[in-house]
């Protein structure tokens, strides 16, 4: 079992399809902070966009010839990272490989000390996967009228 993280700035034209498809699968998007259905305008200029930065990287995950799902690290500093997570919409228990993935992306490469999460609170199967590999609850906001938990892990916890 061979993973690969592809960069979305090297992405070709089929694969940045995938992902925006599953970006605006329903099953993926109830999940997101914007519920918008994005348009491939905005995903290619979004994607556009990442490589002008240095505090955001955005992944396609690939085990062998299949495409797993997305991972992502946002508000990267030399402490923490935010992180995102979706799998392919048409895959079942693909959780569990992306996360040990994203962990050992975030504490080996970009050498961080603290993930951070933030996760709806009737998102059970999220709350569940992370709470799996020792993500703690730190924090309860609201957002747009919907509960959201932080969720933290340390590298020195796991």
């Amino acid at each position: 079992m061979s993973i690969q993280l592809l960069n979305f700035t090297n992405l070709d034209g089929t694969q940045k399809e995938i992902i925006l498809s599953w970006r605006n699968h329903p099953d993926v998007r109830q999940w997101m902070l914007h519920h918008d259905t994005i348009s491939m305008d905005e995903h290619l200029s979004f994607i556009e966009s990442l490589k002008n930065g240095s505090d955001k990287r955005y992944f396609l995950v690939q085990r062998d010839e299949e495409y797993l799902g997305v991972i992502d690290f946002t508000a990267i500093t030399e402490d923490s990272a935010e992180f995102g997570i979706y799998g392919n919409p048409s895959m079942y228990g693909v959780g569990k490989i992306l996360m040990v993935t994203l962990i050992d992306y975030a504490f080996t490469m970009l050498h961080v000390s603290k993930l951070i999460a933030t996760v709806f609170s009737d998102n059970e199967k999220a709350k569940h996967l992370y709470a799996t590999f020792d993500f703690t609850q730190t924090n309860r906001n609201l957002y747009h009228n919907k509960e959201i938990i932080t969720m933290e892990l340390c590298n020195d916890n796991r």
